[in-house]
């Protein structure tokens, strides 16, 4: 919705509305009644609020597509289930395994797309986040069953997918045409194992 704005003396004002109706919710709440009083008084202390101390616009390079979130919320599933089925089988029957800390250099370095894809990759058991680097893209993940080389890398493609399925549900055009090229080379003391 977009905001609405007015002139307000020399100085141009914005209300956005959704803010307006957050703050007086969260104000009808903080009084535990809900009554004309609270919520017209909630709306007035918001409107003023909003006009005292102005926000600046944000533009967060958010874009929302239809079907790359279908894929997004179809493979996040898909892999929620499949990994979930594997850690209980190894918990469960005491298989063996080999748990490392890995280095995954990403190809998006916008905050909002490391962000999406460091929460995605941490919402599929077996895999958590430990440090997200800023400046480097690059997210450090911890992993089971970090026995051979060829696991190590099978997890950093599977964090390389994620990552492609988050730019392609929420990235700009530029984002998206990066996630398009291959990923970058691991770091050299990319794959510890974990203690």
């Amino acid at each position: 919705m977009p905001p609405l704005s007015f002139e307000f003396g020399s100085r141009r004002r914005v209300l956005d509305l959704p803010l307006i109706v957050w703050l007086t919710v969260i104000w009808v709440l903080l009084w535990s009644t809900l009554t004309w009083a609270n919520v017209l008084t909630g709306l007035v202390v918001s409107v003023v609020v909003c006009l005292a101390f102005p926000l600046p616009r944000v533009d967060l390079g958010l874009r929302l597509h239809a079907w790359g979130i279908v894929r997004l919320a179809g493979y996040l599933f898909y892999d929620m289930y499949t990994s979930a089925v594997k850690v209980t089988r190894q918990t469960l029957f005491g298989l063996p395994h080999r748990a490392a800390v890995i280095g995954v250099p990403l190809r998006c370095r916008s905050d909002l797309m490391l962000a999406a894809t460091a929460v995605a990759v941490s919402n599929v058991p077996g895999g958590s986040i430990i440090e997200v680097r800023r400046a480097t893209a690059t997210v450090f993940v911890h992993v089971l069953d970090a026995d051979r080389p060829e696991e190590l890398e099978a997890a950093r493609r599977q964090v390389w997918r994620m990552e492609e399925l988050t730019v392609r549900a929420f990235g700009t055009r530029d984002e998206i045409a990066r996630v398009a090229e291959p990923p970058p080379p691991p770091q050299p003391a990319a794959g510890r194992p974990a203690p």
